[in-house]
């Protein structure tokens, strides 16, 4: 078969060559698009990433294609109803960084917890001052997770290895769930009051903008700390300040900050062609919280682990050998 893959790094097309063998594959470091989709108007099997919108025009200069692998896990950039009519099959990448996500969540509870930053900086300058470095044990405290689906379940387990006392805020309960993971539901308003370190793994969307706002962020227990490794949006930064110089908090941990550019799929980050476009009044804010010495900011990077970025694309080669096999899986429902 001929199969042609867009917006490649190097590694990865080294890392196709040696796992896709006996047939025709072509290499685009560039996004699909009129100006090139003539060079593979042949091709069977079509490899691209977000940045590659796949509509009606390109899809009539590749009568032979059969199937698009797209390696995200979205997939808004293809017309679904126009491959359907053509017979066309779409797989994507439905998960690959759940753990990663939630290893840094824990490498950010820990700086914090155990005032890791803090000490680190205090010892390059030759100070081993042990004051103001008391930390506090995570046995025993409450860790309210706002979204238990395949991210905050990773994170769930690792809370029970620290043998923490979990309790979760979901729209749909699922008591099998809490079973298999030992923790238990709360309603949203009663996890901010009980919770020690509340950590936030849902998506951004409509009914979760700022979800942690003026008005219930005010019901957080007093001292507890604030982790975001999902979306900046989910938290109003302004809400944010206020318990922080309240002392409502005691800190934060922040992978996203309001105001990062719509960002669909975390691998974006890594493209040349991103280019961020921010609101510069949040900005201004978040400059804010970069000055407290309570909240730790790492930059979107939850997500990048080589194992990660690696399961992205031997997804797609899976993707690809089950289509081959006339076995496709991860099929996007059209």
């Amino acid at each position: 078969m001929k199969i042609a893959f867009f917006e490649l790094e190097k590694w990865e097309i080294e890392h196709v060559k040696d796992n896709i063998k006996n047939h025709k594959l072509l290499f685009f470091d560039d996004r699909l698009s009129e100006k090139n989709v003539l060079k593979v108007n042949d091709c069977e099997i079509l490899c691209i990433f977000i940045y590659s919108v796949i509509d009606k025009k390109l899809l009539d200069k590749l009568p032979k294609l059969k199937v698009i692998m797209t390696m995200s896990t979205g997939f808004d950039h293809v017309d679904l109803k126009e491959c359907k009519k053509r017979g066309i099959l779409i797989c994507n990448v439905p998960f690959y960084g759940e753990n990663t996500v939630a290893e840094h969540t824990f490498a950010l509870i820990l700086a914090l917890s155990r005032k890791i930053v803090d000490s680190i900086d205090r010892t390059r300058d030759d100070n081993f001052s042990l004051k103001n470095l008391r930390g506090f044990d995570l046995k025993g405290k409450i860790l309210g997770v706002i979204g238990p689906g395949r991210i905050g379940q990773h994170v769930i387990r690792m809370a029970n290895g620290f043998e923490m006392n979990v309790v979760a805020y979901g729209p749909h309960p699922d008591k099998n769930l809490c079973k298999k993971f030992n923790f238990r539901y709360l309603s949203l308003d009663t996890l901010l009051k009980k919770s020690d370190i509340i950590t936030i793994h849902c998506p951004l969307n409509e009914h979760t903008y700022h979800m942690i706002n003026m008005e219930n962020i005010k019901l957080i227990k007093k001292d507890a700390y604030l982790i975001n490794t999902a979306r900046g949006g989910i938290i109003d930064t302004k809400a944010l300040i206020y318990a922080l110089d309240k002392g409502i908090l005691a800190g934060a941990g922040l992978d996203v900050l309001e105001g990062e550019c719509d960002i669909k799929e975390e691998k974006q980050l890594l493209s040349k062609k991103f280019v961020k476009g921010c609101d510069w009044r949040t900005l201004l804010e978040n400059h804010l919280l970069l000055k407290n010495k309570g909240v730790l900011i790492t930059p979107h990077n939850a997500f990048n682990s080589k194992e990660a970025l690696l399961r992205i694309i031997d997804t797609t080669l899976e993707n690809i050998k089950g289509f081959i096999k006339k076995r496709p899986i991860n099929l996007v429902k059209v």
